[in-house]
């Protein structure tokens, strides 16, 4: 890599998306800029990718840059989508963006190099190269955040599958029953996710209640909707029983699902985001315990579940990342 290079990162998500201009120098980058726009779904594919080339040049405007001086531009994008051709297939949170060119749209645009990686795996990326799992061979990060998806570093590059469906770990089934994520009642997501706590959260609290019993955090049915990860685990902090009951029933299925991949990976690190980062007094000593339990010890010996270190902006990382075109 040139020791002073200019990136570009797209970050396409449900709601929002973003262009973010950063310089990699050595073995490290710094952001410089980023301009977030909403995203346009059904109606608005095509204007929302207009919007990208718009805030391109303002961006490039702003630091009096030109696009020649780009290294590369990267996209992190939600799946289902095909890296090699470069096309979004249909993500569900993206409604309307049924096979969209956009590699070969914007290297015709620009006359750079352009790539397309799946979201989770561009935290995977970013992490890998600038963040907790630097200089590893082996890791696995897990986004942990609204949904559960995995990224996966194996012999020192990204492995994606045979169709860019690798590390899809929020699918696997840890319970016959429990709250549901990935489409599948008691699977890892449906565990360990924002919105399967709160819906673990909900369900449980809504039998307490039915049967007559008092929660502090939730006193009455019309507040059970309103119950959120964030929530309970502030109510799991100042020692409620109930609250940390659920944060309890967590723990244990993250540490379950984590031997799973222990055993099946035997990863360096595994670097878990979002909840696991804010929650990790709540989380990980059970967590520990239950892999101390389930995995086979030499695998677990060598590996350390670590919190993401990127913090709040592992997305604009992410799609930096993306932009460098190597690892994968």
């Amino acid at each position: 890599m040139a020791t002073d290079s200019y990136l570009l990162g797209y970050d396409i998500g449900g709601t929002k998306c973003a262009v973010v201009l950063g310089r990699a120098e050595s073995d490290r980058v710094e952001i410089l800029d980023k301009i977030a726009f909403p995203t346009l779904t059904s109606e608005g594919v095509k204007q929302t990718l207009a919007q990208f080339e718009q805030q391109t040049q303002r961006i490039l405007e702003r630091h009096k840059l030109q696009i020649g001086l780009m290294r590369g531009i990267g996209i992190s994008c939600g799946g289902p989508l095909d890296g090699k051709t470069g096309v979004i297939l249909s993500p569900p949170n993206l409604h309307g963006w049924d096979e969209v060119h956009i590699v070969s749209r914007f290297e015709q645009r620009y006359g750079l190099p352009v790539y397309l990686v799946n979201d989770a795996n561009a935290c995977a990326l970013a992490e890998w190269k600038w963040g907790a799992g630097k200089g590893c061979q082996n890791m696995v990060f897990m986004t942990f955040g609204t949904g559960l998806g995995a990224g996966l570093i194996l012999d020192g590059r990204l492995y994606s599958g045979t169709n860019d469906m690798a590390g899809e770990a929020g699918h696997i089934r840890l319970a016959k029953q429990g709250p549901v994520g990935y489409g599948k009642e008691g699977s890892f997501e449906g565990f360990c996710s924002g919105g399967g706590i709160a819906r673990l959260a909900q369900a449980h609290v809504k039998k307490l209640l039915e049967r007559g019993d008092y929660v502090q955090f939730c006193p009455s049915m019309e507040q059970v909707s309103e119950l959120t990860a964030q929530s309970v685990a502030e109510a799991a902090r100042a020692g409620d029983p109930v609250a940390t009951d659920i944060y309890n029933t967590v723990a244990r299925r993250l540490g379950e699902g984590l031997s799973i991949l222990i055993d099946l990976l035997n990863p360096e690190y595994i670097v878990i985001g979002s909840v696991f980062v804010r929650q990790h007094e709540l989380l990980w000593p059970i967590a520990a315990q239950t892999i101390a339990e389930e995995a086979l010890a030499l695998s677990a010996s060598v590996c350390r579940v670590v919190p993401a270190a990127l913090g709040e902006a592992i997305g604009d990382y992410a799609s930096l990342c993306v932009a460098l075109g190597e690892g994968f």
